[in-house]
């Protein structure tokens, strides 16, 4: 049985995508810039639970491989879960992000079609001012940066969209991003990405 569960925290999402991704406004009925969205999520959790298992401060992430518009589902899988969370924790976290615990990431369990797995690796997520900094050791390394609005100063964030990782999401692109895993290897170097603060529960 899934327990009750909440996460708090930011998501950084990068993919094949040039800036800025049509899927967040037209809400996956526009197909991706390239006809297909290949891409990797990072998620630092700040404060979280599942159960009685605390989940603050770890670290997620995620490969995705998508055939075509997102809506149609069909997509392709894998999870990477911190090396510091311990058993119930990352059982946790693995039904969370698999969609198994249902709430706000269910989607996930309707939309992927083949899930690679799951590995418990080091994952660092670090903040530099404005950039986001992103590792998994020799499977997906990303620097992303907020993409600045007019007065220069101030990012674009496109607000009060329907998208269902934050209503808030904030324009942003990769100043580097590889992933070398799972017969992927791509580099995403000045493709679209966004930042999301999130408020997941189940």
């Amino acid at each position: 049985m899934s327990q009750k569960w909440y996460i708090k925290g930011e998501l950084i999402l990068n993919c094949s995508c040039s800036v800025f991704c049509p899927c967040v406004i037209s809400l996956g009925e526009h197909a991706p810039t390239e006809g297909y969205c290949q891409g990797w999520a990072g998620v630092h959790i700040e404060e979280g639970l599942y159960g009685n298992s605390k989940l603050d401060g770890l670290n997620i992430g995620l490969l995705l491989d998508i055939p075509g518009n997102m809506g149609r589902g069909n997509w392709t899988a894998a999870l990477y879960i911190d090396d510091r969370a311990d058993g119930a924790a990352s059982s946790g976290l693995e039904k969370i992000f698999t969609g198994q615990a249902g709430g706000s990431t269910g989607l996930l369990k309707i939309l992927v079609g083949e899930f690679l797995g799951t590995q418990h690796l080091p994952i660092s997520y670090a903040r530099n001012g404005d950039t986001r900094i992103f590792n998994i050791p020799k499977k997906i390394e990303g620097t992303i940066v907020p993409v600045m609005g007019g007065n220069r100063k101030d990012p674009v964030v496109i607000q009060n969209s329907g998208y269902w990782i934050s209503h808030d999401v904030t324009v942003a692109k990769a100043e580097t991003s590889k992933v070398r895993d799972f017969g992927r290897v791509w580099n995403f170097d000045g493709r679209s990405a966004e930042i999301c603060q999130i408020d997941w529960s189940g």
